[in-house]
């Protein structure tokens, strides 16, 4: 007899904030008792305008849909705006998504992995973050990750590339030189690689904060310590440049976490000039939107590792888990870990074991939220001072 047509009812977003990550999560809610679904719509340093545009567009044009058509939702949304795509408007699209694949799960009563033709591997191989002062904490803190079973570390060192004060800069700006920043990342990578040897991969984030020169420079600077990736090398602004670092380093490059746009990693993609996309979900436009991605990458030869910090809500990590499990390009998850805040509000968070990310097999996403208790943690209208203003010495704004 199939399943009865549902109707959206209603749209909700519910703000979250946890320590210094603005989390967004769109609710949506159908006419039939006990049926809705959840989406991550995180974006941390803009938050309150994906809020505007899930309750004051979304809300009126999702009334009465059905939420079993995703792909006709989407595109009609999508298409709405006239003036498309960019980080607000597809995070809040994305919480549409991803609060529909949730629903169309609870509808079926399988989890959304099996959705998407289920498992291809039985967890996923995720790396953590390894951070110190000194070269020497870093390699303590990926020696403490490996300790307990994991076999992918990020490294970096807090507080890097910070020169001297000048007269040309103020006294309560971050501070950061580009050429500082590569001679301390050498030395990062080669005493963490003495302390920790050969068993476990080491992976590296750029944050794009060199110019495209210096990053040929650094990355063959690199090349001998065996990096498992470089991360974000270069910015959007310079894909132009991707062409001249292939050509340059032999290290796998991974990119694509401030992507919105098909203009961005398509060229990349078909011309064989990246190894691992990294695709922010939510920014992408939601999981309808990455799974292409993951199809288009998997004709290519190039992995998947969706950007995964602690800013990506625990709705947006079961997303990146249902790819994770059912593509068979996959290459691995970052993966932040959550602290007790995130675990009271989210029930059915993905677990983690011996360095691998484990689904729930609960329908949808099996993540259940306590909005009650986030009501106790609201989204503050602030961004990072370091985020908002790190300059050179000489007084000129850096990109981070």
């Amino acid at each position: 007899m199939g399943l009865k047509p549902a109707k959206i009812t209603d749209v909700k977003f519910i703000g979250i904030a946890i320590k210094r990550d603005n989390l967004g999560i769109v609710k949506i809610e159908t006419d039939q008792p006990g049926l809705y679904g959840y989406g991550c719509a995180s974006m941390t340093t803009r938050l309150l305008a994906v809020q505007a545009i899930v309750e004051e567009y979304l809300r009126p044009f999702l009334m009465g849909k059905d939420p079993d058509c995703i792909e006709d939702i989407w595109q009609s949304a999508y298409l709405s705006s006239v003036y498309r795509s960019g980080p607000v408007l597809n995070n809040a699209l994305s919480g549409m998504d991803q609060a529909l694949w949730d629903i169309k799960g609870r509808r079926a009563g399988m989890p959304v992995y099996q959705l998407l033709g289920g498992k291809c591997r039985n967890a996923a191989d995720v790396y953590r973050h390894a951070a110190g002062r000194t070269p020497e904490e870093a390699a303590e803190s990926a020696i403490s990750f490996m300790d307990q079973g994991y076999r992918n570390v990020r490294v970096h060192l807090r507080g890097t590339g910070q020169p001297e004060k000048t007269s040309a800069t103020a006294d309560s700006t971050v501070l950061f030189e580009p050429r500082i920043y590569m001679r301390e990342t050498i030395l990062l990578i080669d005493t963490v690689r003495k302390h920790c040897g050969d068993k476990v991969n080491l992976l590296h984030d750029i944050h794009e904060c060199v110019s495209p020169a210096e990053a040929v420079v650094l990355c063959k600077q690199l090349e001998p310590y065996d990096l498992y990736f470089i991360e974000d090398p270069l910015a959007a602004e310079d894909l132009g440049h991707f062409d001249i670092l292939r050509n340059q380093c032999s290290t796998p490059i991974a990119i694509g976490e401030k992507f919105h746009s098909s203009h961005e990693w398509m060229p990349l993609i078909s011309n064989h000039l990246i190894d691992f996309i990294r695709v922010h979900i939510s920014l992408a436009g939601g999981l309808s939107v990455a799974r292409k991605i993951a199809t288009v990458c998997e004709a290519f030869g190039i992995k998947t590792a969706w950007h995964g910090p602690r800013d990506v809500s625990p709705i947006g990590h079961a997303a990146n888990l249902a790819l994770d499990l059912t593509c068979p390009n996959f290459g691995i998850q970052e993966w932040p870990g959550y602290d007790e805040a995130a675990l009271e509000i989210f029930d059915g968070v993905p677990q983690e074991q011996d360095g691998y990310l484990w689904a729930n097999e609960a329908p949808g996403w099996g993540i259940e939220v306590d909005e009650e208790l986030a009501k106790k943690y609201p989204v503050t209208n602030s961004v990072s001072r370091q985020l908002g203003d790190m300059r050179r010495q000489d007084g000129s704004v850096m990109r981070w």
